[in-house]
């Protein structure tokens, strides 16, 4: 034996990825009213992380240590929209966050960015 400890051993705290991402997931859907997707979309036919409503496919993405940074990649944008288009969503987002216990941010396109300005122009 290495004397190793093991991940899951008492006294160990690290929790796997997945344990993060689900809690992402799952507060995603809390806070928008929509569902967790099985799986983690990984199926033939449900993508993404959380579906809300009709119309809206969420990708999620966290760190599993707080930070003070975040790269957001390109590719995950574009796979998160093909999925969306995949899934007849109408809109899509990625959504971040800087660790455990931190709020989420949310990126979408120009596009929906403006349909959300004019929105709000017109409530204010």
């Amino acid at each position: 034996m290495s004397g190793r400890i093991g991940l899951f051993q008492k006294g160990n705290s690290k929790k796997p990825t997945r344990y993060y991402s689900d809690k992402q997931e799952k507060s995603i859907a809390k806070n928008l009213n929509g569902r967790q997707v099985a799986n983690s979309g990984a199926t033939m036919f449900a993508k993404g992380d959380v579906v809300v409503g009709n119309d809206w496919l969420i990708e999620a993405k966290t760190k599993t240590t707080q930070t003070n940074s975040f790269s957001i990649k390109k590719e995950w944008l574009e796979k998160n929209l093909n999925e969306s288009i995949f899934m007849h969503k109408k809109y899509n987002a990625l959504a971040f966050n800087y660790g455990p216990n931190t709020p989420n941010y949310y990126i979408i396109d120009e596009t929906l960015m403006k349909c959300l300005v004019e929105l709000l122009k017109d409530i204010d």
